[in-house]
């Protein structure tokens, strides 16, 4: 099948060459001319054969956004566009109708796999109707994983881009606790071997998986990961999940609490926790700690010598 690519980056990039191994005639184009086959998004869609079917595969957002609206006054009637990025379901909706009034159909398709999809494959969650998926289904089957699993049709546009936010927010979950479990055993004084331990729930028990692999590779290449600093961004699909949970009155304790970490990791000093150390000295005359690092005495300091505030009525 043929199919055009836009977005040749690590995961665009790759996934154009696991479609050519699969014997799918790929054009590519990216704004980087060492990797791109075309000059731009007009010569990629002159060089497609009708009908086409163009997969873009940008960052989310404003780069989507873009590129979409381009190919949509580019592309003809019958032709296809799948977004394959990190899209926002509800821009899925408004691109999926901006789309159809052109006659031209959307698919979205939320990809999982990172830097490991050209080996093993790509998980697949894809939305929009089902005669332009059963169109796009060759390449579908060449990326995904071998076997039965691995794709989904999980409905109308925007489902594909729903499911995988919803993927990533129990991600997000996994991550945490497997962080937070690292945590508790390096603070240990009975546990002298961390990585071990990880190690030895790889076989066995209920939480083997492969991010628990990927756990055990990055401890045998930082054990204990001083490398590395305590700050981890997020892309987006842990805020939308929250979003969509308050949406929908769902409870989601465990994926916010993991995104609101990932914010707490992204501060050097918080300012919520001034707040709670100016009331604690306020009321209970409790250290602090300034500045410069030295520790003021308070009503639970050695020698402190406070006088609470003399109670009036009012």
């Amino acid at each position: 099948m043929q199919i055009g690519m836009v977005g040749l980056g690590k995961m665009g990039g790759n996934m154009a060459e696991r479609l050519r191994r699969g014997g799918h005639d790929v054009v590519g184009y990216d704004r980087d001319p060492a990797v791109s086959d075309v000059s731009g998004l007009e010569e990629l869609v002159e060089r497609l054969q009708a009908p086409r079917t163009v997969w873009v595969m940008v960052p989310s957002g404003d780069p989507t956004r873009a590129t979409v609206k381009a190919l949509g006054d580019l592309l003809s009637p019958g032709d296809i566009l799948v977004d394959g990025g990190n899209s926002h379901y509800v821009d899925d909706q408004k691109h999926g109708a901006e789309l159809a009034a052109k006659g031209i159909g959307f698919v979205d398709c939320g990809v999982s796999g990172g830097v490991w999809g050209l080996q093993n494959g790509y998980a697949l969650m894809v939305g929009g109707e089902k005669a332009d998926v059963e169109r796009v289904m060759p390449v579908f089957e060449t990326l995904k994983p071998e076997g039965e699993d691995g794709f989904v049709h999980a409905g109308t546009v925007g489902a594909g881009h729903f499911a995988k936010m919803v993927h990533n927010g129990i991600e997000y979950g996994m991550m945490q606790a497997f962080a937070e479990g690292w945590e508790l055993l390096e603070a240990s004084d009975i546990v002298t071997d961390v990585a071990g331990s990880f190690k030895s729930w790889r076989q066995g028990t209920v939480i083997r998986s492969w991010l628990l692999d990927l756990m055990v590779r990055a401890l045998d290449e930082d054990p204990s990961l001083s490398e590395l600093e305590g700050y981890a961004q997020d892309s987006g699909e842990g805020r939308w999940a929250v979003q969509a949970a308050v949406e929908h009155a769902v409870p989601l304790p465990v994926i916010t609490a993991a995104l609101y970490a990932r914010f707490a990791s992204r501060q050097d000093d918080s300012p919520a926790m001034k707040v709670v150390a100016a009331l604690r000295n306020q009321f209970g005359g409790h250290a602090v700690t300034s500045k410069a690092g030295a520790a003021e005495k308070g009503a639970d300091s050695p020698g402190a010598d406070v006088t609470p505030p003399v109670e009036t009525a009012g």
